[in-house]
């Protein structure tokens, strides 16, 4: 059967089906393209590139043959309201493709395959008006997903991103806008981040130091030095300067999609941090750089393993985490935690905000000061008792 009336068929052979069509043949009947892949997802991205292919070339055979560069050109980017919006995200994302990180690059065509194409790419130009975006956005946030029970407004919000760029990709060779795509913002909640408490910090610390390997080690540099998952993962002991009592963060590990696949295959990728204020040098605490010279038994290699060629990846360093909290009974938290409360006992303890920024490797204090930094209730409790100072008469 097909897959919700796309043309997406599985065979008995194991492999995923779909068919677009290209035309009609002079007898009326209809002329198919198909498309062939290993998962349904990958026959759905294919479909959606030849459909977009086939406004882009509109006089290509079934073959898949171009006209001429001319009229190429002049089919590629007649300026005229009829152009479908599909092209335009297709182009787009060939113009992204050689100017982004990969990871970014599959996230946008992810993105745009999952939700953007199928409602609003067979939308023509002249047609998208700030209403049709408007209920494209509604329709996201209360009926997308798999689950169809609705996207989270984070979601929502980075497909809305996607879409201002590629009006401003469209207004830059010539289309005009009806409206004004920036104007549609989609309003993200406010999600408090959790840290650990100084009890729990506490708590933790304690075993930490007292069952030292390689994963320990990691999480006391990650709570103690701000470092992200990524960072961590892709930490190396050459990366750690003892004379200077410095950490060198200028590269990040995480799992990605493969590029020609939207299905299960998937590759761990080490590259260079996404922005230039992530790439930094941290002075570390003289105590934590105590403990990584006395626990050090390698001149080289990833912290968490000793090895050049052994890594440990930031799904696996995540599950260790949640093994390490329900041994010692502290409740769940993500591993993101430890970053916050980094910067938490930070603020506690008055940092110079300007600082505290560069060492996490934001690209400006507001960052910091908004997604990071939440005063615990006790340092609450410390300003509002200076107060008592008003009430201090007679």
């Amino acid at each position: 059967m097909p897959r919700r009336g796309e043309n997406i068929y599985l065979r008995r052979d194991g492999r995923w089906e779909g068919r677009c069509i290209m035309g009609k043949k002079e007898n009326g009947s209809c002329l198919y393209r198909y498309v062939y892949g290993h998962s349904y997802q990958s026959v759905k991205e294919k479909l959606a590139v030849e459909r977009a292919a086939m406004l882009l070339y509109p006089g290509r055979d079934i073959k898949g043959k171009t006209p001429s560069m001319a009229a190429d050109n002049r089919s590629r980017f007649s300026m005229n309201e009829d152009v479908r919006f599909s092209v335009l995200t297709e182009n787009w994302l060939n113009a992204k493709e050689s100017q982004v990180r990969e990871s970014t690059y599959i996230k946008y065509r992810n993105l745009a395959v999952s939700y953007i194409l199928p409602e609003l790419g067979s939308v023509r130009w002249g047609s998208l008006n700030r209403e049709a975006v408007n209920s494209f956005c509604q329709r996201l946030l209360s009926f997308g997903g798999i689950k169809q029970t609705g996207l989270s407004p984070k979601t929502v919000s980075d497909i809305m991103s996607v879409i201002r760029s590629i009006f401003r990709y469209a207004q830059s060779l010539g289309y005009e806008a009806s409206f004004d795509i920036s104007s549609i913002i989609i309003k993200k909640e406010s999600k408090e981040m959790r840290s650990l408490t100084r009890k729990e910090q506490d708590k933790l610390c304690s075993f930490l130091l007292s069952e030292l390997n390689d994963q320990n080690i990691g999480l006391l540099v990650c709570m103690f030095a701000g470092l992200r998952l990524g960072e961590l993962c892709a930490l190396k002991w050459e990366d750690i300067s003892f004379s200077e009592q410095t950490i060198h963060v200028h590269r990040t590990m995480q799992r990605i999609q493969s590029a020609g696949d939207f299905g299960k295959k998937t590759k761990i990728v080490i590259t260079p941090p996404k922005s230039s204020d992530s790439n930094r040098t941290i002075p570390i605490p003289r105590e934590l750089a105590g403990i990584l010279l006395s626990y050090k038994r390698w001149k080289k290699g990833y912290v968490l393993t000793g090895r050049e060629d052994i890594y440990v990846e930031p799904r696996a360093m995540e599950r260790y985490f949640d093994g390490v909290l329900k041994k010692i009974g502290l409740q769940k938290v993500n591993f993101h935690a430890l970053r916050h409360t980094f910067a938490t006992r930070c603020v506690e303890m008055n940092f110079d905000a300007k600082s505290l920024s560069e060492i996490l490797g934001h690209s400006n204090v507001n960052i910091t000061m908004d997604r990071y930094v939440h005063p615990s209730m006790e340092l609450k409790r410390q300003n509002m008792q200076r107060l008592s100072e008003l009430l201090a008469v007679g």
